[in-house]
């Protein structure tokens, strides 16, 4: 497929490089000179100097003849004019639009109205908030993913040295009596990834994802020695942008007493403008007195929101020496992801591997319902309908010959039928399938399993 891309900065070039890994020829416009240098060095990829939302730049980069384009400038008015200029200029098919506008909610309705088709909005931070609330009553918990509209979860989790499973082998866990629909999908360990077979050791530190139900996953929580906190009475909030206020405006509507730290002062007087009950300080995050003064010790949790990478680790570091029970960070560079869950922070979100996740999962929606890449892009968990005939419809998953990197996780069909399956169970036409997959492998499992002639097809 010809996809044109507006953007050329590190979310974007992510999302270039995975569309190119996938056979897509991909043109990217990029305003900054020196930029488009750096992508002409690491992408195989036409570069375009010029605006995304230039008439003559787009018509120059191809708009005429691409099927898809594809706004991911830090501009929302750029990307929206860009769609703009796709439609008035250009057959292309599909058009997705990056927007961080908090009233993103409403540019369906007024793009509705001006005739405008954007087949896509991506706004990530509603995404990291959700993943952000449903891990805050968990301090050992990662992350919980949803699939299958929630009746599949998957949780992520940390193997301390002190746990009672640690160098315990994946049949020794199920001897000891886990609940029925449960499977180690993942295990990352250092900066290796593997899908766990029978006789695969768990160690220290190793980060364990674990598939389950809705229905099982409280029961699966308390046998890996999860301990709930039912009750949260304190969160402290580092970073005044769009996300940090969203989050403590959710926090103040659960009742919970928050406390936002935020470098700014002038943004700290708009903050509290707009936050009702939460405390607002001006301050150092990094500072350690900082955070004494403001009592983090014993606080439920410490969620490190700024745009500023280091800033956030270093953060976190403090939080967690100072007691804090659940520590949240963004982290955008995804070389960090690795670093910062071997650094002890329970949960380490980036807010661009979620927007590729969300634009990839559009690009790909004619055989995908969704796709969900882990740290840096080195594993993927891909949800699918199973179609007739491809080749794991009407087959015992032990008769299926999956790449060795690759596993079945659930099988969710309409009539309620939810299972973390075993060797035994079938996949029916019509049923939603998720497979976990080391990243070489994922297009062995499109091209075999998801589509119907053995080679994968998007959009018809």
């Amino acid at each position: 497929m010809r996809i044109l891309l507006t953007g050329g900065g590190q979310g974007a070039a992510l999302i270039a490089a995975r569309l190119i890994g996938e056979g897509h020829q991909v043109t990217i416009v990029e305003k900054d000179t020196a930029r488009c240098v750096e992508l002409e060095e690491h992408l195989d990829a036409k570069i375009v100097n010029g605006s995304g939302g230039s008439v003559r730049t787009l018509e120059k980069a191809g708009i005429g003849s691409a099927e898809m384009f594809i706004a991911e400038t830090d501009s929302d008015e750029v990307n929206l004019l860009g769609c703009m200029i796709a439609e008035a200029r250009s057959n292309v098919r599909f058009k997705v639009a990056r927007v961080r506008t908090h009233e993103f909610r409403h540019w369906d309705a007024v793009l509705q109205d001006l005739g405008l088709r954007v087949d896509r909005i991506i706004h990530p931070e509603t995404t990291i908030m959700d993943r952000i609330m449903r891990v805050l009553h968990l301090p050992g918990v990662s992350d919980i993913l949803d699939f299958a509209d929630g009746k599949i979860k998957l949780f992520g989790m940390n193997v301390d040295a002190d746990s009672w499973y640690a160098g315990k082998t994946v049949e020794e866990l199920d001897a000891a009596g886990p609940p029925k629909n449960s499977m180690i999908s993942m295990i990352f360990r250092g900066p290796e990834v593997i899908i766990p077979h029978g006789a695969q050791k768990l160690m220290a530190g190793d980060h364990l994802y674990i598939c389950t139900t809705s229905d099982d996953i409280d029961d699966v929580l308390e046998f890996m020695g999860i301990q709930q906190k039912r009750t949260l009475r304190r969160v402290v909030v580092v970073g005044g942008k769009q996300l940090g206020i969203w989050v403590a405006q959710e926090l103040e509507r659960r009742g919970i007493h928050v406390k936002l730290i935020e470098r700014d002062a002038a943004r700290c007087q708009l903050i509290s403008r707009i936050l009702a009950r939460t405390v607002v300080v001006q301050g150092d995050p990094t500072d350690q007195q900082t955070l004494e003064e403001e009592n983090i010790k014993g606080v439920d949790a410490f969620l490190a929101l700024t745009k500023d990478d280091a800033a956030n680790v270093v953060a976190s570091l403090l939080a967690r020496r100072l007691g804090a029970h659940k520590i949240v960070a963004l982290i955008n560079r995804t070389n960090y992801l690795p670093i910062v869950q071997r650094l002890g922070i329970n949960t380490a979100i980036s807010q661009r591997l979620t927007a590729v996740d969300m634009i990839l999962g559009f690009v790909r929606k004619s055989h995908l319902l969704s796709v969900t890449t882990f740290r840096e892009e080195e594993a993927e968990a891909l949800e699918f309908i199973a179609s007739p005939g491809s080749r794991i419809v009407n087959r015992k998953l032990r008769e299926i010959r999956m790449p060795r990197g690759a596993v079945v996780g659930a099988i969710v069909r309409d009539n309620g039928y939810v299972r973390v399956p075993r060797g035994e169970a079938t996949v029916r036409e019509g049923d939603r399938v998720i497979i976990f997959s080391l990243a070489d492998t994922v297009h062995q499992i499109e091209s075999q399993f998801l589509a119907k002639t053995g080679r994968r097809r998007l959009f018809g």
